[in-house]
């Protein structure tokens, strides 16, 4: 697989990377199954894609705990991004920024993952309590102790409520301005979809001027643009898509002329429609690494094989005149 570098520090990954996520939190509960997660993981790395990113809140726990079974046996394969900042209770999330909780938080997820240095981390949400910089200047004395190799930021209120007049990531690139003053920024992750191009606008452009990578989450826009979900089928309670404006019945018939503006490319290059949607992502900088999730074996592999197609200009045309995503994503 293609190779990509992330931030000043030229961190190399596979092109394409796996969000662990769906393994242990969020999606489908009653497919959540380890011993197929591992095999799913070991197949992402089989096929290049080196970047697993993960979080101690996934799970919670869980998710670290299952690739740390992976890292025992192929940690020189694999790029480990994670994640600290939140706390998980009975149905609440807080942010916790505090230096002593960030130390804490990289010992107990180094435990968890069977390593010894975590490869890129990231501050998942700023906690409002805590100056971001002394949650910063926490992460950074983690890289100086050797336990840590390069640090990210997630996109922070990326849908939160925002000034009149302001842009979706104006918060984001506020918080990273700061954080930049203390240690060097090697990533950013936020959402970044052929139905959520958000980041295009302002966030994405900041990075590269900057030689900082770009982690795009959900670039399957929660599953949506793979063309495998149908309007009206359901989800399970504990699925995030179950609450989620985008995916009620009537808004997932609306937005079908998306998928199918992606299969029709597909069907060109003997594709599938994820491939599509990944390979748009990919084309969007040299900075960028998608980390699209999965479960199964079959979508990694599948999902990695995006490295290798190559849009044309008749293609990204067409992609970009299909029509808006409608439905709230907030």
């Amino acid at each position: 697989m293609e190779r990509r570098t992330i931030g000043a520090a030229a961190l190399e990954v596979g092109a394409v990377g796996l969000g662990c996520m769906p393994m242990s939190w969020a999606y489908t509960g009653s497919q959540q199954r380890g011993d197929r997660s591992l095999r799913t993981v070991h197949a992402a790395l089989d096929a290049g894609s080196s970047l697993l990113d993960t979080a101690d809140m996934y799970g919670p726990f869980t998710n670290e705990l299952l690739l740390g079974r992976v890292l025992k046996e192929r940690r020189a394969d694999a790029f480990v991004s994670t994640k600290c900042g939140l706390l998980v209770g009975d149905q609440h999330i807080v942010a916790n920024g505090r230096p002593g909780y960030v130390r804490r938080a990289c010992d107990a997820s180094l435990r968890r993952l069977q390593t010894d240095v975590i490869d890129l981390y990231q501050l998942h949400r700023p906690d409002p309590e805590v100056p971001v910089e002394e949650t910063w200047g926490a992460m950074a004395d983690l890289v100086r102790a050797g336990k840590v190799r390069a640090l990210g930021v997630c996109a922070v209120g990326a849908r939160a409520s925002r000034r009149p007049g302001s842009r979706m990531h104006d918060e984001t690139i506020r918080q990273l301005e700061r954080v930049q003053q203390v240690f060097p920024v090697s990533a950013v992750q936020a959402e970044l979809s052929v139905w959520s191009p958000e980041a295009l606008t302002a966030l994405l452009p900041w990075c590269e001027a900057r030689g900082i990578g770009f982690v795009a989450a959900m670039p399957l826009g929660n599953g949506f643009l793979t063309g495998t979900l149908k309007p009206g089928q359901g989800f399970e309670p504990d699925d995030v898509r179950a609450r989620h404006p985008r995916f009620t019945a009537e808004m997932m018939a609306a937005n079908q002329p998306v998928v199918a503006g992606l299969r029709r490319v597909a069907e060109r290059h003997g594709a599938s429609p994820a491939q599509v949607a990944l390979a748009w992502v990919l084309g969007r900088g040299r900075h960028v690494v998608p980390v699209p999730g999965t479960k199964r074996e079959r979508w990694a592999v599948q999902n990695a094989g995006a490295a290798a197609l190559r849009l044309t200009p008749r293609d990204l045309t067409e992609i970009a005149g299909l029509p808006p995503a409608r439905g709230s994503w907030d």
